[in-house]
């Protein structure tokens, strides 16, 4: 099994920064558009037209509130001043593990090295907070982040319903051990 382990002095042209309440509809904006481009033909063609942004707008302004008050970190990735990415990270549970709630490089925009920046300030953040996991689950039909994950080293470990947009679907769960 290959782990990849974040070279700090490896130079990235993404930076990062932490995300604020004003960045709620850029987040959901983001998020809607990642989604309607990698699960087209998934989930059903009325969610990502109709729904799905306004869905994710209320998701994301309920959870900036949970990240203000201490759940968690959210950090926007932006290359070249331009918003690319977010990654989404939740306090560890009462295992030690963080989940990774959402990471998303934006469509037209991947190949720049944003999940891998992404992912190495998540394997980060979760060490100083003294996690012995990071944990996600992905759609079972995605196969390309399933690549992308498997291939800096996360392992499946589970397969499990999820609903999403009211159908049925299976996601699969991913961990990267810290130790």
């Amino acid at each position: 099994m290959h782990n990849f382990e974040p070279t700090p002095d490896a130079p990235s042209p993404v930076s990062l920064r932490e995300a604020t309440a004003s960045d709620i509809a850029l987040i959901a904006s983001m998020h809607a558009r990642s989604w309607a481009s990698a699960y087209r033909g998934i989930l059903p063609d009325a969610y990502p037209d109709h729904a799905l942004q306004a869905e994710r707008a209320a998701h994301w302004e309920a959870r900036m509130r949970e990240i203000g008050a201490g759940a968690g970190h959210v950090l926007i990735a932006e290359h070249g001043g331009e918003a690319v990415g977010f990654v989404c990270l939740v306090e560890p549970d009462e295992t030690g593990s963080v989940l990774v709630d959402n990471l998303h490089a934006m469509p037209g925009r991947k190949g720049l090295g944003t999940g891998t920046a992404m992912l190495a300030e998540a394997i980060r953040w979760a060490r100083s907070r003294g996690a012995r996991q990071l944990h996600l689950s992905v759609l079972e039909e995605n196969a390309a982040a399933i690549g992308f994950y498997e291939s800096r080293g996360w392992q499946r470990t589970a397969r499990e319903v999820d609903r999403t947009a009211g159908i049925d679907l299976f996601s699969l769960r991913y961990v990267y051990p810290l130790d």
